[in-house]
């Protein structure tokens, strides 16, 4: 019998699916997990698992849309594919438990598993489940979800709030060295826009509108997505993609313009940095981030500007809104007991492993 408890990590497709995965590796191996990840084989998931050092194996991923798409057809052959690749890692590496962030590369690999009699956890991030993760929930022993909205969408009996995750690095950055990289020189207050992970082309196009005017008053730290830079202006620091200075950053950043994916949401929640939010719109998403939004409006932490509604002037405007009710949302913030997302995760991953061995749960050994 295996004295190391062994783990498959999966999600993919979005960084969203899979920074929380990020978040659980040092508590996991701290615990003394053996460590696996399975993803796509070009997804952005394999160049992030990569700096990890963790085993990677990729299988094909296909989507399943709602609309009639000729790719439904050969992505339904690249899901079979995808599947019976699974099965073969899974029989092979023979892990203790599965837990799957999402993304339509987890579906194979949580309905592998459940064939093969190893538990599986599937976190949900967002308010209203995804169509990945509702195709996995009847497969997984227990459901992760993010939002106490949630709830209302998931079986009682299995359905666990643990909130999201946040790697801990981001909780460590440095203003000053933040403001070195922006080079900064003055003391205005800091604004950070951020669109996701490949940057958003309306929020670029509307801050730029309005850029000599916020200028005036901010200095402005741009994560605009690759190949979208502008020309250099004084105040105004522009990243294609923000990955080891984003903590100092976020640091530097009085308050933070972003899209509303849960995992953004949750790192700015722990951050304490009060924000404005500009979801993705109905007609470009299935509504999920609108949900998100909307709940942390409701409870003080954010502002919401639609992107329907958005212009350059009405930015501007809802920007400086932001900056007089700072303080009340970062109050509010404050004031809300943290969720330790990680600790509650890797209870259930534990849980599960020593029902698949048998094996009691090993406590922390102090002298590691």
């Amino acid at each position: 019998m295996k004295s190391t408890p062994r783990i498959i990590l999966t999600g993919g497709g979005t960084a969203g699916h899979v920074t929380p995965n990020l978040a659980l590796l040092p508590l996991l191996r701290e615990r003394g997990f053996d460590i696996r990840y399975i993803g796509t084989s070009k997804g952005m998931e394999r160049s992030l698992i990569a700096k990890e050092n963790i085993p990677y194996d990729g299988i094909p991923a296909g989507k399943l849309r709602r609309y009639a798409d000729i790719r439904n057809v050969t992505d339904i052959v690249r899901i079979k594919l995808g599947f019976l690749k699974s099965l073969f890692l899974i029989a092979t590496i023979r892990p203790d438990v599965v837990f799957s962030k999402g993304g339509f590369v987890a579906c194979p690999v949580v309905w592998a598993s459940w064939l093969l009699r190893v538990p599986v956890i599937v976190h949900e991030s967002d308010i209203s489940p995804g169509l990945a993760n509702r195709l996995s929930f009847p497969f997984a022993s227990r459901i992760c979800y993010s939002f106490p909205e949630t709830a209302l969408h998931l079986p009682r009996s299995r359905a666990v709030e643990t909130g999201i995750p946040v790697r801990g690095e981001l909780l460590t950055g440095s203003a000053a060295a933040g403001r070195s990289l922006c080079g900064f020189t003055d003391a205005k207050p800091v604004l950070m826009v951020i669109g996701g992970s490949q940057g958003a082309q309306a929020i670029n196009v509307c801050l730029r509108e309005g850029l000599d005017a916020l200028l005036l008053r901010f200095n402005i730290i741009h994560c605009c997505g690759r190949g979208n830079l502008a020309g250099p202006q004084a105040g105004y620091a522009q990243f294609e993609y923000a990955d080891e200075e984003l903590a100092d950053l976020f640091a530097l950043a009085d308050a933070v313009v972003s899209r509303a994916g849960a995992t953004a949401l949750f790192e700015l929640l722990a951050l304490k940095k009060p924000s404005l939010l500009i979801p993705l719109p109905r007609s470009a998403s299935r509504g999920d981030q609108i949900l998100n939004a909307r709940s942390f409006e409701s409870r003080g932490f954010s502002i919401v500007l639609p992107q329907e509604e958005m212009t350059g002037e009405t930015l501007i405007r809802t920007i400086e809104l932001l900056f007089n009710r700072r303080a009340g949302l970062a109050a509010r913030m404050r004031d809300l007991a943290p969720i330790p997302a990680a600790q509650r995760i890797v209870a259930l991953i534990e849980e599960a492993a020593m029902r698949k061995t048998g094996q009691p749960r090993r406590e922390k050994d102090p002298h590691r």
